[in-house]
């Protein structure tokens, strides 16, 4: 399928590494432009690397509204245009809601609501001028929160409803929003959680699939989620805004 892409502009945050980068590559192979940001001046670099000469690898923190700006900026200087925004950035936040602190949900919420809010809201003028779409990245336990998982299930529950909120308030002006609800999916966090725990990333991926009895028999790989979201941000899904879609190999109890 020809998904349209070419010479189309896609910004995303958190995207100097897993899910972001894997959606930044496939993305550029499809004839896109990418714009993405990230933390660590290491995996910018190795981004670049990966992504070419041509897309802008920009250090910013998303909970720092001057930063986030001067990316959003950099990339309307660079590119001209704009058709989609990926709002990534985020970690896995969880425990119990009696050991919680009101600084950790705080934090949890301006790396994963506020960030998101920002983003989009900066950038709905230059996509309603290319009909363009923003994905919200977040998780199944946005719809189904188990013991022990906030602030995590409360923020991405928060992105969900802002997801819907906006795709209804911004649809009139031809942006669509939608959200990807992932599971147990090949990333960064996890690679790196492996290494500080001295395992082989495979016999690590295989044991989190077993624990989570997920009905496929395994985790999700990267290309899978971000063949989903080039998707959602084409135009071949024109008459799709407003909805969540969960990439979980059949983990969430809920449809």
């Amino acid at each position: 399928m020809n998904l349209e892409l070419k010479d189309r502009v896609y910004l995303i945050t958190g995207g100097s590494d897993g899910l972001g980068l894997g959606l930044a590559s496939k993305l550029v192979r499809e004839g896109a432009r990418v714009s993405v940001c990230g933390r660590s001046d290491e995996r910018l670099a190795r981004a670049e690397q990966i992504l070419g000469a041509d897309a802008l690898c920009y250090r910013a923190d998303v909970t720092n509204s001057a930063e986030l700006d001067a990316f959003i900026d950099e990339t309307l200087v660079r590119f001209g245009r704009l058709d989609g925004a990926v709002n990534n950035a985020g970690r896995t936040a969880g425990g119990p809601v009696a050991d919680s602190r009101d600084d950790s949900w705080r934090e949890d919420y301006e790396l994963k609501v506020i960030s998101a809010l920002h983003v989009s809201r900066r950038v709905l003028d230059e996509l309603a001028s290319t009909s363009g779409a923003i994905i919200n990245v977040l998780a199944i336990m946005a719809r189904s929160p188990l013991a022990n998982s906030t602030p995590t299930t409360a923020s991405r529950a928060a992105g969900l409803a802002l997801t819907k909120a906006m795709a209804n308030e911004v649809g009139p002006r031809g942006v669509r929003v939608n959200a990807i609800l992932i599971g147990l999916i090949e990333s960064g966090q996890w690679v790196r959680r492996a290494e500080t725990e001295h395992r082989d990333l495979d016999e690590f991926y295989e044991s989190m699939s077993k624990a989570a009895k997920i009905p496929l028999g395994r985790v999700g790989r990267t290309e899978e989620f971000a063949d989903l979201a080039a998707f959602l941000l084409s135009p071949r899904a024109s008459y799709i805004t407003g909805v969540g879609i969960s990439i979980d190999g059949g983990l969430s109890p809920v449809i």
